[in-house]
């Protein structure tokens, strides 16, 4: 079998206790699928490599079902339609779509989203111009609403979701703290998207008492994508009427067991503020506007990004367990070999 007849998947080998392992998974090659009336063949450009993936790992009720035993790792990718066998869609369109770890998906044009690729690179389509950014743009703006003048605070700030976050609240006018992993993250948020103060939580004995430092007037928002002790010493500082928006708990994603919560929730009495917790796809129907508007920021310079893109299917498993042990440095993407 020729290697554009051969299809590379991943497959969940078992479920991981703790931090997934490389044994987790399982790399195979099988026949390519054929499309059938109606579908489209997608050959695979880019794979995303998501934290939330870890959770679709655990036999655990979710707001997504979990991966099955022996089944695909699913997960966003963008590709290129090499075969189609529906009147909606032409061969050699690029769409992104829920296509999972493999060379080539089959697939119904409704569940794709075709991208242009002469407004950026495609590989955009799964960061600033796809999931992260849109969650970035929905989570502050219609979540939390900043105001000029205000505090904001983002974990994971050089993440694909928290980049955003940062330059989304400069726009506004807001004063902007990134909680980072690193000195080489931190001068990264700093002097290329333009937050004004970073915390490298590594290197930090008391996160309560530089966060009380750096906001003598509390925060005024707080975009949480880690959890721990992260999140407590940030709701210990919270301003009147603080608004919390939690998009992901990273750091608690590989504990056998839950860690103690945080005992501090009386703040949120005392300062009358709101948490809550949100899905991208709770603006399903407003994707459209969102990537509008990211795309011309994109375009005039007013927002960057960064990608880390490791090379060939095989490496995804690897690159997800880096991934989640914060090694990684911008949206993480596999870029997947062609076949010749």
């Amino acid at each position: 079998m020729s290697r554009t007849q051969e299809n590379t998947r991943i497959l969940l080998a078992r479920r991981p206790h703790g931090a997934p392992k490389p044994d987790d998974f399982r790399v195979v090659t099988e026949s390519r699928p054929e499309p059938g009336e109606g579908e489209v063949l997608v050959e695979t450009l880019y794979l995303s490599i998501d934290p939330y993936m870890r959770g679709r790992m655990n036999d655990v009720k979710s707001y997504v079902p979990p991966y099955e035993i022996g089944g695909l790792m699913g997960g966003g990718a963008v590709g290129r339609i090499v075969k189609s066998c529906s009147p909606d869609i032409h061969e050699d369109t690029i769409v992104e779509g829920m296509l999972g770890w493999q060379q080539f998906a089959v697939a119904k044009p409704r569940h794709l989203r075709i991208v242009d690729p002469r407004i950026a690179p495609i590989s955009t389509a799964l960061g600033i111009l796809g999931m992260p950014g849109l969650t970035a743009y929905f989570g502050l703006l219609e979540l939390c609403k900043p105001q000029p003048g205000e505090t904001v605070v983002v974990s994971a700030a050089s993440g694909a979701v928290g980049s955003v976050v940062g330059q989304l609240a400069k726009l506004k006018g807001c004063r902007t703290i990134g909680f980072v992993g690193s000195e080489e993250k931190a001068a990264y948020v700093k002097d290329e998207l333009g937050y004004d103060a970073t915390l490298n939580y590594r290197v930090i004995a008391d996160l309560q008492k530089e966060m009380s430092e750096l906001c003598p007037d509390g925060v005024d928002v707080y975009f949480d994508n880690v959890g721990g002790p992260i999140t407590d010493a940030v709701l210990d500082n919270l301003s009147q009427h603080a608004r919390v928006a939690l998009c992901g708990q990273i750091s608690q994603y590989n504990n056998t067991r839950p860690e103690m919560g945080p005992r501090n929730l009386w703040k949120l009495i005392v300062t009358r503020s709101r948490v809550e917790g949100f899905l991208v796809t709770d603006f399903g129907q407003r994707y459209a506007e969102g990537i509008s508007a990211l795309a011309g920021w994109l375009a005039d310079g007013t927002l960057r990004y960064r990608e880390d893109i490791v090379q060939g299917i095989e490496s995804a498993p690897a690159a997800f367990i880096r991934m989640l042990e914060g090694e990684n440095f911008g949206k993480l993407l596999v870029r997947v070999d062609t076949p010749e």
